[in-house]
């Protein structure tokens, strides 16, 4: 499929795959007159790197990761990444414990205002 029927498939804009391509997270084929061609697992491929995108990983992170998120573990390749991915949760817990933190002083400054 051409770029444009991956855009419409994944509903991200031809410009992002551009950029993905870029980035080295996608790989596709090019015809003859140089248009790309992306095999149909593109689709799925995009839906991940979505999703890892929305989970807060750089996309160099995702490069690397990507084969062991679409293939499921290996033993020799992939559990390096635990440590990366309990790192960024890690980080993720702190970040949350401080927007609540931020939300109860908030919550009692309109309190205060309120009752005041």
């Amino acid at each position: 499929m051409r770029i444009g029927e991956l855009s419409r498939r994944t509903g991200v804009s031809p410009r992002l795959l551009r950029y993905y391509e870029e980035q080295g997270l996608l790989h596709p084929e090019r015809d003859g007159n140089g248009y790309r061609r992306y095999r149909p697992e593109a689709v799925e491929r995009v839906a991940r790197i979505r999703e890892l995108l929305a989970a807060g990983l750089p996309t160099h992170t995702i490069r690397d990761f990507l084969p062991c998120a679409e293939n499921g573990p290996e033993p020799s390749g992939c559990a390096r990444y635990l440590d990366m991915l309990d790192s960024h949760r890690s980080r993720l817990a702190r970040d949350i414990a401080e927007l609540q933190r931020r939300y109860r002083a908030l919550t009692g400054y309109t309190a205060a205002l309120r009752s005041g």
